[in-house]
């Protein structure tokens, strides 16, 4: 269930997010939301963006961004190679402003990426708006890309969110895996892994993992591992929907395998 980029597959909708962001970047807009439900590949989207920057862009990776305001101008100052000075916010944001003033004389792209952006308290989201207005006559000096749950569609329908909302130009929200995106999806893994051979899963067997999944590919990780351990568990090559069975019954936020699926 860790985020490794060797196992990434571009599902519709990872392809259309990292699009979108790469658009955005491109038209020179400050702000990108990527939101998404628990689980539907957040943080390997940011890590995939990260690993595509060339040399001319600086990124900054603020993982856990649950910071007050004057901790997140420093992690910040810290990213970009200015953190040494005096540590109150005026003299920290005028380093980071002189910084991405030179990074933009150099012909470089400064990007903020903050992960788990929903975590963030209200003061530290608008330190964060001040930032993004450090900017020339022609562009923005620093883009910031938010990836977060639903709760961060919330924080910034509130009224004292407004002025950054605003300020989203682009934004992308990520569904779970279609059913035969998440067929393809399972195959893709497994031949990263090394597997060769016929299917392991049968097509009961996938209608199953997808009834309890609904497509969430943090959960179809979960449950397709344990199946796989339950079917090597009982001596059989193949997987079957009661293996699925096994492995929702053991995995929170998991669903009931739909009764009318057999395999018992």
């Amino acid at each position: 269930i860790t985020p490794d980029t060797q196992y990434i597959y571009s599902a519709t909708a990872h392809q259309e997010a990292l699009n979108t962001v790469l658009l955005a970047l491109q038209s020179g807009e400050g702000f990108v939301k990527i939101s998404g439900e628990v689980g539907t590949g957040k943080t390997l989207l940011c890590r995939r963006l990260l690993r595509t920057f060339g040399e001319d862009t600086i990124t900054a990776y603020l993982p856990n961004p649950q910071l007050d305001p004057r901790t997140l101008l420093l992690t910040v100052a810290e990213e970009l190679g200015v953190a040494d000075g005096p540590g109150e916010a005026f003299h920290v944001i005028k380093r980071i402003n002189h910084r991405l003033i030179a990074l933009a004389g150099e012909g470089k792209t400064a990007i903020l990426c903050i992960d788990e952006a929903q975590t963030m308290p209200p003061l530290t989201l608008e330190t964060l708006r001040l930032l993004s207005n450090l900017e020339t006559e022609k562009r923005k000096l620093i883009h910031i890309i938010l990836f977060g749950q639903p709760e961060l569609d919330e924080m910034l329908n509130r009224p004292s969110a407004r002025q950054l909302r605003q300020r989203i130009a682009f934004n992308y929200k990520m569904p779970p895996l279609s059913r035969d995106e998440m067929e393809r999806y399972l195959d893709h893994r497994l031949q990263v892994a090394g597997y060769r051979g016929p299917p392991l899963f049968s097509p009961m067997a996938c209608r199953a993992l997808y009834g309890s999944t609904k497509g969430t590919p943090r959960l179809v990780n979960l449950l397709a591992h344990k199946s796989l351990l339950a079917a090597f568990g009982q001596g059989q090559y193949r997987i079957a929907p009661s293996h699925v069975r096994q492995a929702a019954i053991d995995t929170d936020g998991a669903g009931r395998v739909p009764w009318w699926i057999p395999g018992w």
